[in-house]
């Protein structure tokens, strides 16, 4: 399991659950193209995913998240899916739910970033071309990235410790990276941060979730 420590593998394997319909799908809400949209979905992914191995890196964070998984995100509705996401119907809530669906991406990812929002959303912007819809899309992940975890660590039979420790791990190999995630979330999170985001090093952790494509 060594390989951890090269790749964000909850990212790649989210990234790898979301091809097709599902970016099509939030393409089309985004009203950006596929391709526009998997790049920008490749630097949010570890963005998120590193965000929330912060919040959970001690032992009262990773509880409270663990807390907000069970209560809000486990995939007891889902049983008849085989221990998979349901994407589909996820995203048809998210994008079809309009204001509600919104809401709740927006409430989810306060938060996961906390102050580091506003950040976020601008650098992630800038860095992916999306502008003013990388908060948009943001809150479109947010739900998805829980909803993920929660499958993760409903079928791992995970405690808090266990969810706490998977993703520090996921934080510690985005970080490792120098790329993207890292960068980005370093100064997003760093309070004593200038915010400034190098917009290569992002480009370039979307470009490893690509397999090196644009």
């Amino acid at each position: 399991m060594n390989h951890s420590a090269s790749t964000p593998l909850l990212a790649e394997e989210l990234m790898q659950q979301l091809q097709g319909a599902p970016l099509q799908n939030i393409a089309q809400q985004l009203g950006t193209s596929t391709a526009e949209t998997q790049s920008a979905v490749a630097m949010a992914l570890p963005l998120l995913l590193g965000a929330l191995g912060r919040n959970a890196q001690d032992a009262q964070g990773a509880q409270s998240l663990f807390g907000a998984l069970q209560r809000d995100h486990m995939p007891q509705q889902a049983a008849g899916l085989g221990g998979g996401m349901d994407l589909g119907g996820l995203l048809g809530g998210l994008l079809g739910g309009g204001r509600q669906g919104g809401g709740a991406g927006a409430d989810i990812l306060g938060h996961i970033l906390g102050g580091g929002q506003a950040r976020a959303e601008s650098g992630l912007g800038q860095a992916s071309g999306l502008g003013a819809n990388a908060g948009q899309l943001l809150q479109m992940l947010a739900p998805i990235v829980m909803s993920f975890l929660a499958q993760r660590v409903s079928a791992g039979g995970m405690d808090a410790g266990g969810l706490g420790q998977m993703l520090g791990q996921e934080r510690a190999s985005v970080q490792r990276q120098g790329t993207p995630g890292g960068d980005l979330l370093g100064s997003l999170l760093d309070q004593d941060g200038d915010g400034q985001v190098g917009l290569g090093d992002l480009l370039k952790i979307g470009g490893s979730l690509l397999g090196g494509r644009r």
